[in-house]
């Protein structure tokens, strides 16, 4: 979903900020990249300035500072000279943009990967106080035999689970 454009500048630059943006990691999963986790919307490049579009997990996300920070330090240390970064909450980031790199990433690292997003409707949507329950399977042992320990990890994006079977705990991704 990454664009790229170029008014004045050669394709090679253009591609060059992008690859650039593209291989900063995320603050909060240092193993997946913002491509892995699919919140860059588009990349721009008009002379020496470069304007960044992201989309960040959560609206209120604490590590958008940082992943601004990040891309804004890699793109100057390049050697462009300018860097605009905007935050773009419409359409509202969804789990299903991860990468299936990232997935694998993710996999591999021992997380429980997030499956398909909940579907989005115009409208109010009906607040609920409780969990919503997951078939969840232990990164470990593949066992279906898991509890939700708290639906609040280490990240607002993941919840923290435990293997009934292994006794293992695990993060798992959540379904946004």
């Amino acid at each position: 979903m990454v664009t790229v454009t170029a008014a004045t500048v050669s394709s090679a630059t253009v591609s060059s900020a992008q690859e650039i943006v593209a291989s900063v990691m995320d603050p909060e999963m240092p193993l997946l990249t913002l491509a892995d986790l699919g919140v860059i919307r588009s990349v721009d490049v008009e002379a020496n300035l470069v304007y960044v579009t992201i989309t960040p997990t959560y609206s209120g996300c604490p590590a958008m500072a940082t992943m601004r920070d990040d891309i804004e330090h890699k793109l100057t240390d390049a050697g462009y000279g300018s860097v605009q970064i905007k935050t773009q909450l419409s359409p509202p980031w969804s789990s299903d943009w991860i990468s299936e790199e990232g997935l694998a990433k993710l996999r591999t690292a021992g997380y429980s990967v997030p499956g398909a997003a909940p579907r989005r409707t115009s409208g109010p949507i009906a607040l609920t106080l409780t969990a919503k329950p997951r078939d969840i399977l232990c990164p470990q042992c593949g066992s279906a035999n898991t509890r939700l320990s708290s639906e609040f990890g280490a990240t607002l994006c993941k919840a923290l689970y435990r293997c009934l079977d292994c006794l293992e705990p695990f993060d798992h991704v959540k379904e946004i």
